[in-house]
């Protein structure tokens, strides 16, 4: 899975810690935040400035990690045209957003989008990785 990393580190679960990783490319961000009970994967569109958060996928409740007490590498990799963002968790996929299609997809498939937000899914598909393949 070919990706541009702009955001890495590694984080302890439940120590509330956010992570901003901006497209390389145009006006897209994304964003990791863990707040102590929850992690959340945002998308940020900054060409929006009335309202910058697009969309929000729920990866994970603290109560419910059972490895919590071990260090994770968050990774934030996005598309190599700046359209499509994946959170990486120690190396695995949790959350993909695909800015172009407006589809996000998360392992828990929570929170639904926002029906006026124009951005459709959250749940899981293995095609959201298979997004990266086709990147040269």
């Amino acid at each position: 899975m070919p990706i541009v990393v702009t955001a890495q580190d590694t984080i302890q679960i439940g120590a509330a810690e956010p992570m901003q990783g901006n497209a390389p490319e145009g006006s897209y961000a994304a964003v990791f935040e863990d707040d102590g009970d929850t992690g959340y994967f945002y998308a940020l569109d900054f060409a929006n400035a009335e309202q910058p958060i697009q969309n929000a996928l729920h990866i994970y409740n603290v109560a419910d990690v059972s490895d919590k007490h071990l260090p994770s590498e968050v990774t934030i990799g996005w598309s190599t045209d700046g359209s499509k963002v994946v959170l990486l968790i120690n190396g695995y996929p949790h959350a993909v957003f695909d800015f172009a299609a407006k589809q996000g997809y998360c392992r828990t498939a929570f929170p639904p989008p926002d029906a006026d937000s124009g951005w459709s899914g959250h749940d899981w598909s293995d095609d959201a990785v298979e997004l990266f393949a086709t990147e040269a």
